[in-house]
């Protein structure tokens, strides 16, 4: 604050710049990470000093590393208060007995600057010092004295803070301090504010939370670690075989997500007579995308004239629960 109100100087210029270079350096590495989730890491790494990324690869990377230089760089608190939701649930699921960061005005109320050691009694004033300290620690720029403020994001520098100063001045602490609505005002022992924990609000939220807990532990734990997306080859709608029948081209994308290599069986059904013509089985590492071209055969009357609905089943040889059921579609002329 106190540079933001100096002329430019060399010093200052050095300082900004530093800091700002550093911000950039730092969301550049941000863009680059994320880039990292779909272009390996080592092939990014060796691309980006060789200047040979792709230009998508370079817009994802900027554009990342551009807002993230935007928001903490920049905006920083405003993305706070006006853009994260954490403010707006806070107050959603806030009620009298909610514990909160609060400033306990009988206590520092009238506030007002006074030598250390100096009787409170004496000067008529509160604890409050006003030195301002847990305003300038607040992350959104809050006056936590003022009340409860909907910016505020509970992380209770403000609290530490006030804590040091009363130390110094050799005051009690907590005049800033987890506590309740009710407790302040009804001046609550804190066995009283535990006393207020089990109430409807708090049960229904455990609930709730046990609820979608347990929920995602059961997908968790029943979840079939393959994935397959099937593509059917659009170039050729249908040819004949050399044995008569008609014939169809799929690519399937098989994505083993389990950390052991598979063997899978893949057949078709729905349509009367129709098979996987060739080889039927593939081997798909750890954590792998494979693709397989699976060539589908059928009598030309086995269905009707136009799309004919098909299944593939795609089955782990070593592991019968490991199995998919997806749709595709035969032409018959």
């Amino acid at each position: 604050m106190k540079l933001d109100k100096e002329p430019w100087t060399a010093r200052k210029l050095r300082l900004r710049l530093t800091k700002h270079g550093l911000w950039l350096l730092l969301s550049l590495w941000t863009g680059l990470t994320l880039a990292g989730y779909f272009t390996p890491v080592k092939e990014l790494r060796e691309e980006l000093f060789t200047w040979t990324l792709g230009p998508w690869e370079t817009f994802w990377i900027f554009f990342y590393g551009g807002f993230t230089y935007l928001m903490a760089g920049f905006m920083r608190e405003q993305v706070c208060k006006y853009m994260c939701p954490y403010a707006r649930f806070q107050s959603v699921m806030f009620d009298p007995d909610t514990l909160i960061i609060t400033y306990d005005p009988e206590r520092g109320e009238p506030r007002g600057t006074r030598k250390k050691g100096a009787d409170l009694k004496s000067t008529a004033l509160g604890e409050c010092v006003d030195c301002g300290v847990c305003v300038q620690v607040c992350p959104t720029g809050i006056d936590i004295r003022n009340g409860l403020q909907y910016e505020c994001i509970g992380c209770a520098a403000c609290a530490d803070a006030c804590d040091v100063i009363m130390d110094k001045m050799s005051y009690p602490r907590g005049l800033i301090r987890y506590s309740t609505e009710n407790a302040m005002a009804r001046h609550l022992t804190r066995k009283e504010i535990l006393r207020h924990i089990i109430r409807p609000r708090i049960l229904l939220y455990t609930a709730i939370l046990l609820l979608i807990t347990g929920l995602s532990a059961w997908f968790l734990s029943h979840r079939i670690p393959l994935k397959v997306d099937i593509i059917r080859d659009r170039s050729t709608l249908a040819r004949e075989a050399e044995d008569g029948r008609i014939e169809h081209v799929f690519t399937l994308q098989i994505m083993n997500t389990e950390e052991k290599p598979h063997r899978y069986r893949i057949t078709v059904d729905g349509l009367k007579g129709a098979e996987v013509a060739d080889r039927n089985e593939v081997d798909v590492p750890a954590a792998t995308l494979q693709s397989f071209m699976a060539v589908v055969r059928a009598e030309a009357d086995s269905g009707k004239q136009g799309a004919n609905p098909i299944h593939f089943n795609i089955e782990a040889l070593d592991d019968s629960q490991i199995r998919v059921h997806e749709k595709a579609s035969f032409l018959l002329p």
